[in-house]
C-alpha cells in the first residue's frame, strides 16, 4: 500500500502548512476519509478546527461549504428550498451547503435537533430527501462537525443515535509552544496558510484511494481480536451502552486505512489498537455514577485494550 501512504503523506505535508504541530490529528481525519466517514470534533474554540476543514478540503480540491450553527437554523437553511419567481410563475430548487464534497458544520449541539437530524440521512445514505424527492450527494461526500464542550451555554447534546453516525470523533487540543509561536509568527504574512495552499491531488484520485483501503487484508485472528474488544464494552458493567455493530465496522474499517497509510496491504493489532480511541469512546456511555467518580469513556477504552488478548504477529500477518 505504498501508494496510499505516498498520497497520505503529500496531503499531511499540505494541510500542515496551516495545521501546525497536529500529524496525528491530520492523519486520523485521512483515516475517516478513506472511509467515507465523518468526524466529529469536540473542543474548545480557537484551536483550529475549521482551518483543519479548509486546508483537508483545499489539498484535495472539492468543493467546500461551511455551516455555522445557530438556534434558529432551519432544516431548509442545511438542505435547500424551491424559492418562487414571480416573472415566470415558477418554483426554482436552491439547493444548501449540505450539496458538496466538503461540509464543515460548526458547533452543531447548537443548532435544534430538528436541524441536527437533517444531516442523519446525508451522513449515512449519501443523499437527502427535499420536498418529498430524494437527492444524492456528491462523490466524494465528507462532513466534519465540530461541537462545544457540553457545559457551555445554549447547547442541545448529540443523541447517541447521531453520535454513533460519525466514523470517529477527535479533540485538536491546545498547540505546543513551538506551533504556536509559528501560528504567530504566520499571522504577519498579508494572506493567511490556509489560503496559501492548493490542490495536492483530486477527488477522483481520493475514490481511487478509497478504492484501495477495501483490499487490506485482515487475518481471522484480527478480526476475533476486534470482536473480543467489542463485547468487552457490550458486558462491562460500568457501561449503560456499548459498542454498536456499526461500531465494529468502523474499527475493522479505520485499522484498515490506517495500516495502508503505513504502507501495509494487511492488519496488525497495533492499527486496531492505534484507532480505537477515536471510533470507540465516543460510542460507549458511562454510568452515571462512575463518571461522577472520574471514569471517562477514555479510561474504559484504555482498560479494555489492556485485558483483551492480543494475537501475535505472525499470526495476525
Amino acid at each position: 500500500m505504498k501508494e496510499v501512504e505516498i498520497w497520505t503523506d503529500g496531503i499531511i505535508a499540505s494541510v500542515e502548512k496551516a495545521v501546525f504541530g497536529k500529524r496525528e490529528i491530520i492523519e486520523r481525519v485521512i483515516v475517516a476519509l478513506l472511509c467515507r466517514g465523518h468526524v466529529l470534533i469536540e473542543d474548545v474554540p480557537g484551536v483550529g478546527k475549521t482551518v483543519l476543514a479548509r486546508a483537508v478540503a483545499k489539498s484535495i480540491g472539492g468543493d467546500f461549504k461551511q455551516i455555522q450553527c445557530t438556534a434558529d437554523l432551519l432544516p431548509s437553511d442545511v438542505l435547500g428550498v424551491s424559492v418562487y419567481h414571480p416573472k415566470t410563475g415558477e418554483f426554482h430548487f436552491k439547493q444548501g451547503p449540505v450539496i458538496t464534497n466538503f461540509l464543515l458544520v460548526d458547533e452543531i449541539n447548537r443548532a435544534t435537533p430538528r436541524t441536527q437530524s437533517a444531516l442523519l440521512e446525508a451522513m449515512a445514505e449519501g443523499q437527502v430527501s427535499i420536498e418529498g424527492r430524494s437527492m444524492s450527494l456528491p462523490d466524494p461526500f465528507f462532513l466534519m462537525a465540530t461541537q462545544s464542550p457540553v457545559e457551555s451555554e445554549g447547547t442541545f447534546p448529540l443523541p447517541e443515535v447521531q453520535k454513533d453516525r460519525f466514523f470517529l470523533s477527535l479533540s485538536v487540543g491546545y498547540p505546543d509552544r513551538a506551533a504556536e509561536i509559528r501560528v504567530m509568527t504566520n499571522q504577519r504574512a498579508d494572506m493567511k496558510p490556509v489560503e496559501t495552499i492548493s490542490a495536492v491531488t483530486d477527488t477522483q484520485r481520493l475514490i481511487a484511494m478509497q478504492e484501495k483501503v477495501i483490499s487490506v487484508h485482515a487475518d481471522d485472528s484480527i478480526k476475533s481480536y476486534i470482536l473480543r474488544i467489542i463485547k468487552k464494552t457490550r458486558t462491562d458493567d460500568r457501561l449503560l451502552l456499548g459498542v454498536s455493530p456499526r461500531g465494529s465496522l468502523a474499527l475493522f474499517k479505520g485499522a484498515q486505512a490506517l495500516a495502508a497509510i503505513r504502507g501495509r496491504d494487511y492488519l496488525v493489532p497495533e492499527d486496531v489498537k492505534d484507532i480505537a480511541h477515536p471510533v470507540l469512546a465516543q460510542r460507549i456511555l458511562v454510568k452515571p455514577g462512575f463518571s461522577a467518580g472520574g471514569l471517562t469513556a477514555h479510561d474504559l477504552v484504555d482498560e479494555i485494550l489492556t485485558s483483551v488478548e492480543v494475537p501475535g504477529y505472525k499470526e495476525a500477518g
